[in-house]
This record gives C-alpha cells, sequence and structure tokens, in this order.
C-alpha cells in the first residue's frame, strides 16, 4: 500500500530575498563597477604616457567611463526592490488570499476508503 501524504507543501515562490541577500548584492555590483572605474583610470593613464594612435577616441571613452561609473554605482547600490505595499500592480489588482488554513485538506484531496461490494 502506498501511504500518501497527508498535506501539500506550501510554496513561496513569491518569498523576497531576504535584507542581507540583497545587502550583499548591491555590495558586489558596488564594487564590481567601482573595479571597472579603476580600469578606466589606468587605461586613461596608460594610453596618456604611451601616446596612443586615435587617442582622440579612447580619451573620451575612457573620461566619460571615469564619470559615469561612480554615479551609476551609487544609486544602484542604494536601490532596493519596492515594498509589497508600494508596488503598482497590487494597489489596482490586490492578491486573491486563500482562506483554507494550509494544513487542510479539500474534499477531493482526503483519501477515499474503497468498499467491494458483490452482487
Amino acid at each position: 500500500m502506498v501511504k500518501r501524504q497527508a498535506y501539500q507543501p506550501i510554496l513561496i515562490t513569491d518569498a523576497s530575498r531576504s535584507q542581507d541577500d540583497q545587502l550583499t548584492s548591491r555590495q558586489k555590483r558596488y564594487v564590481l563597477m567601482m573595479g571597472v572605474r579603476v580600469a578606466c583610470v589606468i587605461a586613461g593613464a596608460v594610453l596618456v604616457g604611451t601616446k596612443a594612435p586615435l587617442l582622440w577616441l579612447w580619451l573620451p571613452l575612457v573620461a566619460l567611463g571615469m564619470i559615469l561609473i561612480p554615479w551609476l554605482a551609487v544609486l544602484l547600490a542604494n536601490d532596493r526592490p519596492p515594498k509589497e505595499q508600494h508596488r503598482l500592480a497590487n494597489r489596482f489588482q490586490p492578491r486573491h488570499r486563500d482562506e483554507t488554513p494550509p494544513m487542510s485538506l479539500t474534499a477531493e484531496e482526503r483519501p477515499h476508503r474503497i468498499i467491494d461490494v458483490e452482487p
């Protein structure tokens, strides 16, 4: 006889990431972007020092990276996902709440006895 599980597990696919996970990912992104900025500074110094060909093209690109990347890194490091009650979609379409307790079984899910009746 196969033993049937008494209840179905609750899926939490809509659960948000923890505060620590969000902070860690934002810190990693910030460090990565600042590393790219350092690479832009070093590349600019090498290009000027070696008097590279097409310096007029490379120097503004490197300078743009040195200026924009720190600004974007700070904005992205301070950004976090909006809280559930502040999401615009939930204001217009509230989430359907199931009134049944999570451990309860519906009539179709309850195990049934099969009684053999001989004619």
